[in-house]
């Protein structure tokens, strides 16, 4: 079965890694019980892998991506941009992925890198990429859409962000990735929103553990405008690292007592978010494993999402 399949029958469960820069990264990530292994014991229904900035790291991307689908044991999901991408050059690398096993894809604009005004490809879109895969390989992949609960950055509407979405859904896309989004009444808002749209993909949530104060953030502000809420707000407030989380040598004589403090409380605060998201009849979580695993099968574990498979 397809991750869209899976998804009519019951609520799917999986991971997103990331392509790391380094040899040491990947043999951390790739090697023999390595990161990837231990994720793949958790028995998830896919793993992501994204793209580095901007489109780059496409070769690792692949190379991670290969591993995770070794020996049939789970899907391999790519994500993949319209950043500084021809049509010919989409062809031959969704190609490549066919060649390699890999039928099923995350399209994406893209973050556009610092200084661009566009893609600096053929297509300018989502959208347009969906239709365009479609024309191209037909039903051979299987297309997942971000949706942005609370209205891409970009945007200039939510209402005008749902509409794209309901536009991706009538280009061909199979099912939805969310993007990053902790305000709860905000997401059941979406939901209602996009279903009465006529938006019916199923609806896979992005969960970003929450284990580092600058980390989070960071991914909350700089990319994605997120609204924080006040109990997340708190939990940073509460073991504040002075004079900043984001300063490499921080003057607070508790530095390390308030990290460990921030993650335990933060990953207390993931649990229960979690729960609220599978109380709204969502299809499936889908959780950054950040290329960790002891923090991330935690998570896992505690929520109870290796009982709905």
């Amino acid at each position: 079965m397809n991750v869209a399949e899976i998804m009519d029958n019951r609520s799917a469960f999986s991971f997103e890694v990331f392509p790391p820069k380094t040899d040491v990264g990947m043999e951390k990530l790739c090697g023999e019980g390595g990161v990837l292994d231990q994720l793949c014991s958790m028995n998830p229904d896919y793993i992501s892998c994204t793209y580095g900035a901007g489109g780059t790291n496409v070769g690792k991307n692949l190379e991670v991506l290969d591993h995770i689908i070794k020996g049939g044991r789970t899907i391999g999901v790519t994500h993949f941009t319209c950043i500084g991408n021809t049509k010919e050059g989409i062809k031959e690398q969704l190609q490549t992925y066919l060649d390699h096993g890999i039928d099923h894809m995350l399209a994406l604009r893209g973050d556009l890198p610092f200084g661009w005004a566009g893609t600096g490809g053929d297509l300018h879109y989502a959208t347009e990429l969906v239709k365009f895969v479609r024309q191209e390989f037909g039903d051979k992949f299987t297309i997942a859409v971000a949706g942005s609960p609370e209205g891409h950055i970009a945007c200039r509407s939510l209402e005008a962000d749902i509409a794209f979405l309901k536009q991706k859904q009538d280009n061909g896309a199979d099912y939805i990735m969310t993007q990053l989004c902790w305000d709860m009444d905000q997401f059941r808002y979406w939901l209602d929103a996009i279903r009465a749209a006529g938006v019916w993909l199923p609806v896979d949530v992005g969960i970003m553990p929450i284990l580092d104060q600058a980390a989070t953030i960071n991914m909350a502000l700089s990319r994605n405008g997120c609204v924080m809420p006040r109990e997340l707000c708190e939990i940073i407030s509460k073991n504040w690292i002075f004079p900043n989380p984001f300063v490499k040598d921080p003057f607070d004589a508790d530095v390390e007592g308030k990290k460990a403090s921030f993650k335990e409380a933060g990953i207390e605060y993931t649990i229960r978010q979690i729960d609220e998201y599978r109380a709204c009849g969502i299809s499936g979580i889908h959780l950054y494993a950040l290329n960790k695993y002891e923090d991330v099968a935690r998570i896992a574990k505690e929520a109870g999402l290796l009982n709905t498979i």
